[in-house]
């Protein structure tokens, strides 16, 4: 890690890892719960992920302008407070015998409305804290702690599960959130708010800021799409393997926390080579190739079956896309910070988890009424299908990002080829002609008169 990144950004990471580790402890805890304790059918598993997801989206959209006119570190710790009192309440209500699915999907849209929050403040902040240079560096550091907690948090619930019952990994969850508020609370110095702030706007214009500075760059946009189909068809089969593998196939809880636990090391493995492999190359090269490896390894899940073997496959095709997924986020996520404009961070992360929530629910419904219809592993097969065509949704290329200072009238256009240069054509010009300056751009002010 960099030095300039410093004390501050270890207790931002710090908060990021105790509240990854408690979230992955309890991965697939809700479906467990529904489907061992409350008896839940394929298709109420996926509303109860779907609708969640789709309230906390609709609920957390308008939040995004309240965030960005914020402090980030209050925000982050009442959010981090939020989730902790809402997952305490289910193993209370269970332990009293009171847990109901009404409880479950409450719970599920107060804490996916929390994290939205959170993200969407947490991600401003670290673009504060670790500035344009050190992005890559920082956004590896947090993809690698996520795959290490996914490495060992699903097996570790498991555990847990079989040993004190599946409401213990929730209890674990909560008092995760809690460490996270004290280690948010730890940071210090300058917090980072918008100077537009105190500004009086319409909360219609408000909720369409982020996506409007995500529409205005073609690259940002792209990434957009493409991030959003590629998530809401892998969360789509989420539900889906809960239900084939503990229902249908009659795997134990330990032997489905491993077979999702293990391959993360292939993210973690990811992440360390991602700032490596862009020293070699670059940065479009590798996120392009590992974009499209992400989307071809999931079409091996048709191959599920029953016993170790089944076991294995699932195991072996989740750790490449894994690795996969643990290149291309790091670079995806430096370009996403990268080029958005710094006053409206929190706005366009916060549009970003809100709208590819809402994409989530929606294919988490239709992909329910499918595996209804047919079975959870064709729907399954379905969405590996439908993987195949998202990489053409990556941009072609990542043009450098235009600045947007006032009294900054020229830019120089600097061709690779050795000794050359060339003054950009205006904009009503072709664009492939503007297309032949180089990625590098420096800008000049006017002379003073």
């Amino acid at each position: 890690m960099p030095a300039t990144l410093g004390r501050n950004f270890r207790w931002l990471w710090a908060a990021y890892a105790t509240s990854t580790y408690g979230t992955w402890i309890a991965f697939g805890a809700f479906p467990l719960i529904a489907i061992q304790v409350l008896d839940a059918s394929a298709f109420a598993v996926s509303l109860l992920d779907a609708a969640a997801l789709m309230a906390a989206a609709l609920i957390a959209f308008p939040l995004g302008p309240w965030v960005e006119r914020r402090m980030k570190r209050p925000v982050m710790i009442a959010a981090d407070t939020v989730r902790c009192v809402a997952m305490s309440s289910v193993p209370i209500t269970y332990a009293l015998g009171a847990l109901t699915y009404g409880q479950l999907l409450v719970v599920s849209v107060v804490s996916g409305s929390a994290s939205i929050v959170f993200t969407a403040a947490s991600g401003a902040h670290l673009k504060h804290l670790a500035g344009q240079h050190h992005l890559l560096a920082a956004n590896s550091k947090f993809e690698g702690t996520n795959w290490v907690a996914i490495a060992a948090g699903p097996p570790v619930g498991g555990a847990l599960v079989g040993l004190l019952g599946p409401v213990v990994t929730v209890a674990a969850n909560a008092f995760s959130f809690l460490l996270s508020a004290f280690a948010v609370a730890r940071i210090s110095g300058t917090d980072v708010a918008s100077v537009s702030g105190t500004r009086t706007r319409s909360r219609t214009a408000d909720l369409w800021v982020g996506w409007q500075a995500i529409n205005r760059d073609n690259v940002l946009l792209r990434l957009f799409l493409n991030s959003v189909l590629v998530g809401g068809l892998i969360m789509a089969t989420g539900p889906l393997l809960a239900v084939l593998m503990l229902g249908e196939y009659h795997f134990s809880a330990w032997q489905y926390g491993l077979a999702f636990g293990l391959p993360a090391l292939g993210g973690f493995l990811g992440a360390r080579l991602a700032p490596r492999l862009v020293d070699q190359y670059d940065e479009h090269t590798v996120m392009l190739t590992s974009g499209w490896l992400r989307a071809l390894f999931p079409i091996g899940l048709t191959f599920i079956h029953p016993g170790v073997g089944g076991l294995l496959t699932v195991i072996t095709v989740e750790a490449l896309l894994i690795t996969s997924m643990g290149v291309f986020n790091p670079i995806y996520a430096t370009q996403r910070l990268r080029r958005t404009p710094p006053e409206q961070a929190a706005q366009v992360l916060s549009t970003w988890n809100a709208l590819g929530k809402l994409v989530q629910a929606a294919l988490m419904v239709i992909w329910g009424v499918l595996a209804t219809l047919t079975s959870p592993l064709t729907a399954i097969t379905c969405s590996g299908a439908l993987l195949f065509a998202t990489p053409l949704l990556l941009p072609r290329r990542t043009h450098p990002v235009r600045a947007r200072r006032r009294g900054w009238s020229r830019r120089t256009c600097v061709a690779r080829s050795a000794g050359t240069s060339r003054w950009p054509t205006p904009r009503s010009e072709p664009r492939r002609h503007r297309r032949s300056c180089s990625l590098r751009v420096r800008w000049m002010r006017p002379p003073r008169r």
